[in-house]
C-alpha cells in the first residue's frame, strides 16, 4: 500500500513546485491520513512536506504503531512540541516559501507566523490536498465499493425490522448494529431516520418519534469500511400512503435516475444538478427541493466535487459522487433518494445500483 501514499505525496510536491513553493505544513487530520496513513486525527500531529523530504511529527502514543509502517521516504519525530519541531523541520528542509491549509486554526497559524524565521514566507494554500483527494486511486475505490456493499446488505436486512410502533431511534440503532455486523468501523454522521411529517426535514436525525402506518420514512446513513465511507439514502412507505406522497416519490426517483445517467468525465456539477432539478421543477415541486444535488465522498463524508446549481466543478474519472435529489412538503412528508456513483473513463459506475429504488411498502 505504500506506493499509493508515495504517489499522493509526489503529486503534492509537484503542485508545490509548480506554484513556486518549497513546502507545506499539513495539520488537518484527513489530509495527514491521505498523505501518510497517519490516523491520529486533527491536533495529534503535523506533517511537514518539503520538495524532497517529508516528516511526520507526533508524540509517543503513536511511535510504535507508525515508526515501521509509514510510507518510504517519510520520517517520524516524536515530541509533544509539534509546532516548534515543525518550525525547526522547515528550516532543516531549506524551505523558504511555506504553505499551510487555509482552515488552520488562527492560534496555530499565529504561532507559526511568530516563530518562523523572517526569511520564510508563510502563506495559505486553499484546498490543495482536498483537490487531490477528489480523484480516488484504486486503493480508495476498492474501499468505497466495500463500504457501499456493506450499506446495501445492512439496509436490506433492516427492512423486516421496520414496522409501526418502532421509534426512529430504534431503527437507527438497529442499522448501526447491522452495519458493524458487515464490517463497518463507525458511522460518518448521525444516522437520519425521519418519519411522517419529519421526513420533510432534510437533516432530521433520529428521535423517539414512533413510526406510524401511512407514513414515509427517510433513512440517510453513511458508514466507514477500511477508512472510507458510504453515503446512502432510501425512502420507504409504512402502510398505505396518500397519492401526493406516492407522486413525489415517483418524481424524485426519476430525477435521481436522470441525473445518474448523465454522469461522465467533463460534465459540470451544475449540469448534473440541473438535470434532476429541472425534472422536479417541471412537475411542480421546485420550491420543495431546497438543497444541492450531491457531493464528493471519501475519507470525509463531504468532499469535492460539488453537485449544485452554482458548481463549476468538472467531473473526472475517479470522482465518487452522491446523487441525491429530494422533495419536502412541510407537515406531510418528504422523499430523498441518494446513490453513490463513481465517474469512470467512459461514464459511471453506480455502487448502490442493486439497492432498489422502487417504492418499498412495509406492511402494517
Amino acid at each position: 500500500m505504500s506506493k499509493y501514499y508515495e504517489a499522493r505525496i509526489s503529486k503534492l510536491q509537484k503542485l508545490l513546485k509548480k506554484l513556486n513553493l518549497d513546502g507545506m505544513i499539513v495539520y488537518q487530520g484527513f489530509n495527514t491520513k491521505y498523505l501518510t496513513g497517519f490516523d491520529g486525527g486533527t491536533g495529534d500531529g503535523v506533517v511537514v512536506v518539503g520538495r524532497e523530504q517529508v516528516r511526520l511529527i507526533t508524540d509517543a502514543r503513536y511511535e510504535e504503531d507508525y515508526k515501521n509502517r509509514l510510507p518510504e521516504g517519510v520520517g517520524i519525530e516524536i515530541t509533544r512540541d509539534y509546532y516548534g519541531v515543525a518550525v525547526k523541520t522547515a528550516e532543516e528542509f531549506g524551505i523558504k516559501k511555506l504553505a499551510f491549509e487555509a482552515d488552520m486554526p488562527y492560534d496555530i497559524y499565529d504561532y507559526f507566523d511568530e516563530m518562523l524565521p523572517a526569511d520564510i514566507d508563510f502563506d495559505a494554500l486553499p484546498k490543495a490536498i482536498e483537490t487531490l483527494r477528489e480523484v480516488k486511486d484504486e486503493k480508495e475505490l476498492k474501499a468505497l465499493r466495500k463500504a457501499a456493499e456493506a450499506s446495501i446488505k445492512a439496509f436490506q436486512d433492516l427492512l423486516p425490522f421496520i414496522k409501526p410502533g418502532k421509534t426512529e431511534q430504534e431503527v437507527a440503532n438497529e442499522l448501526d448494529r447491522l452495519q458493524k455486523l458487515y464490517g463497518a468501523q463507525k458511522a460518518s454522521f448521525d444516522t437520519i431516520v425521519a418519519s411522517g411529517y419529519r421526513s420533510a426535514l432534510p437533516h432530521g436525525e433520529a428521535t423517539e418519534k414512533v413510526i406510524q402506518s401511512g407514513e414515509l420514512v427517510t433513512i440517510d446513513f453513511g458508514y466507514y469500511v477500511d477508512d472510507y465511507t458510504s453515503d446512502v439514502t432510501r425512502t420507504i412507505a409504512v402502510g398505505d400512503i396518500n397519492d401526493e406522497l406516492k407522486n413525489i416519490y415517483a418524481v424524485v426517483k426519476q430525477a435521481n435516475e436522470n441525473a445518474v445517467a448523465v454522469v461522465k468525465p467533463g460534465i459540470s456539477g451544475s449540469e448534473i444538478d440541473k438535470v434532476a432539478r429541472d425534472y422536479i421543477i417541471d412537475h411542480g415541486y421546485g420550491e420543495q427541493y431546497n438543497h444541492g444535488g450531491g457531493h464528493g465522498v471519501g475519507l470525509d463524508i463531504h468532499e469535492g466535487p460539488s453537485i449544485s446549481p452554482r458548481s463549476s466543478d468538472e467531473m473526472q474519472a475517479g470522482h465518487l459522487l452522491t446523487i441525491e435529489p429530494g422533495i419536502y412538503i412541510p407537515n406531510q412528508g418528504g422523499v430523498r433518494i441518494e446513490d453513490d456513483v463513481i465517474v469512470t473513463a467512459d461514464g459511471y459506475e453506480n455502487l448502490t445500483a442493486t439497492l432498489t429504488k422502487e417504492l418499498i411498502i412495509i406492511g402494517d
